[in-house]
């Protein structure tokens, strides 16, 4: 459109070389505005418009004038051709009463403001929510959207802010995961190093007190690398699970067992006991390592003349074990992430993802774990393994609780 006479011009690639002037002042052959600053280009890219979020509120915004306009139309058409008038004759002579046609033209005016106000509430939202999609596939997870938006728009909302909020979590996670791998290799790969180097060189004979080192970190490393694809496949769904009918009393049983000897070194005593349960729909050797992994970390923490419990009964639908200890408990601060993964107080002794690795593998499961340490009381670890498909209707075995 020429804005000096108002008059239609042919698109400027159709015109080339063209320059042709105007009030604003001359416009180039390229199409660019006199106004349009020096440097920039035109016409401007996408990313100079307003985002997704934008284009699609001002769509509905067209779509809605557009139902205003129709209805509109309806009502002048229902006003002149007389639909709606007083035939009646009421009024005398010439008088007619109000045009209905003009009551009509009102109603729909009122319907389509009504209409327009709800679609532009409804767009409003959702521009945001497009916005901030656009934000996160950037990589900005600390987007949120703060429309106070009701209904199944405002579901829409949360949704989108607990998603974000699960990938900023993630992100995070990730990043301290890397650094607390990086930590925990640091130490042995020194020792290791260090040992290897002094044994080179000469300064230390290759006996078995200074190789004896080198393969105990070789250990560590190793026991960190399992855990660590062990929390990985369990984390990501992909852990298989080898189920089979399993015995609550002969897992208490079994890590009772092979507990015994390093509880009574450390002077601390050990019992377990398992009330009458059916069958676990279950993999015993995940479900020992849930229960070793327990039993070491309360042994852990337990001074010498202290006690450490493993208890299991039935719950419902499900076998409740507990795991619980006479220690120096853990600290309140300390509690809501005891099971995040390298976790751990300054004076543990453990990698750290004893009590990460549980979790994975009671969820893994379809159980859930949680723990408890009232100050000053120690700690009760509790997690529940379903019972097999069966098992719910079927009778405990047995007549009493059996002890360990």
């Amino acid at each position: 459109m020429d804005p000096s006479n108002g008059k239609r011009v042919p698109p400027h690639d159709r015109l080339p070389g063209h320059l042709w002037s105007g009030p604003l002042g001359t416009w180039g052959k390229d199409g660019r505005p006199p106004w349009w600053p020096e440097g920039e280009p035109w016409p401007p890219p996408a990313e100079h418009w307003r985002g997704a979020g934008g284009r699609f509120v001002r769509r509905v915004g067209c779509a809605a004038f557009a139902l205003f306009l129709l209805v509109s139309f309806v009502g002048w058409l229902f006003a002149n051709l007389g639909f709606g008038s007083d035939d009646r004759g009421y009024g005398g002579d010439g008088y007619d009463g109000p045009p209905g046609g003009f009551v009509g033209i009102l109603v729909l005016v009122l319907i389509g403001a009504a209409i327009f106000r709800a679609v532009r509430r409804t767009a409003a939202p959702i521009g945001d929510v497009m916005e901030a999609a656009d934000r996160v596939a950037a990589g900005d997870y600390a987007v949120r959207v703060s429309n106070p938006a009701r209904g199944e728009i405002g579901r829409l909302v949360h949704s989108f802010n607990e998603m974000a909020a699960r990938l900023e979590t993630n992100e995070t996670q990730r990043r301290h995961l890397l650094a607390d791998v990086t930590h925990e290799l640091r130490t042995p790969l020194a020792v290791i190093r260090g040992n290897l180097e002094g044994i080179l060189d000469g300064v230390y004979p290759a006996d078995e007190a200074h190789l004896g080192p080198i393969l105990d970190e070789t250990t560590t490393m190793a026991r960190l690398l399992d855990d660590l694809s062990t929390l990985s496949l369990a984390e990501a769904g992909a852990l298989r699970l080898h189920r089979e009918p399993t015995a609550a009393a002969a897992l208490i049983e079994d890590v009772v067992a092979a507990f015994a000897p390093r509880a009574a070194e450390a002077g601390v005593s050990l019992s377990g006991e398992a009330a009458p349960l059916p069958d676990l729909d279950a993999d015993p050797v995940r479900i020992r390592q849930v229960l070793e992994n327990l039993v070491a970390n309360a042994l852990r923490h337990t001074p010498r003349g202290g006690g450490v419990r493993i208890t299991a009964r039935l719950d419902r639908r499900a076998a409740l074990f507990a795991v619980a200890d006479t220690g120096t408990g853990i600290a309140p601060e300390m509690l809501p992430r005891v099971f995040d993964r390298f976790a751990k107080s300054a004076d543990s002794g453990g990698s750290g993802l004893g009590l990460a690795i549980a979790k994975s593998l009671v969820e893994a499961h379809g159980g859930a774990i949680h723990a408890d340490s009232p100050p000053g009381k120690g700690t009760t670890v509790r997690f529940t393994i379903p019972l097999e498909a069966n098992g719910g209707s079927e009778k405990a075995r047995g007549e009493g609780a059996v002890w360990v």
